[in-house]
């Protein structure tokens, strides 16, 4: 991950991430963050990436054969996703009505009708989570077996998608 793979605008970007606020995140949040999450929240806490788009082998309510995101979110910070102020992952899940599988992750389009998450259910709270797309119907899908690769194959977005 380089420099830039986010877009200037900072609405998303919390404060600068250091170790301690990487714990208390952990500690509030009760799971081990991924460390190709915190390499890149450590280059910027949260932002819109240029390559918003994920290739998808189901359709979902959003796209025939994809899901856009608008934002990963980062930690810390009245967005972040340990934020305790209606806006963090615990906060949209009971809104929601997302599954109780882990951490909301981004931002998407829809605000609020799909989102993508650390899915934490299948090896536990402090082993790698799988990055899973949660759609209308509540039920989580698999998009990559770990946050580096769902980074890894986000893709820019085409006006015939």
């Amino acid at each position: 991950m380089n420099e830039d793979f986010f877009e200037p605008d900072d609405f998303y970007t919390g404060p600068r991430v250091t170790d301690a606020l990487v714990a208390a995140a952990e500690q509030s949040l009760g799971v081990k963050l991924p460390s190709s999450y915190l390499e890149l929240i450590r280059l910027r806490n949260g932002g819109v990436p240029r390559r918003r788009c994920f290739a998808t082998p189901f359709a979902t309510s959003w796209a025939h054969d994809h899901i856009e995101i608008t934002a990963i979110l980062g930690i810390g910070g009245h967005l972040g996703i340990d934020s305790n102020d209606g806006h963090g992952s615990r906060d949209l899940v009971r809104e929601w009505d997302y599954p109780d599988v882990g951490l909301v992750i981004c931002d998407t389009p829809s605000g609020g009708h799909d989102t993508v998450m650390l899915d934490y259910s299948e090896h536990g709270h402090a082993a790698e989570p799988r990055v899973v797309y949660v759609d209308e119907d509540r039920v989580p899908r698999e998009l990559a077996p770990t946050f580096a690769d769902f980074v890894a194959n986000l893709a820019a977005c085409s006006e015939d998608r």
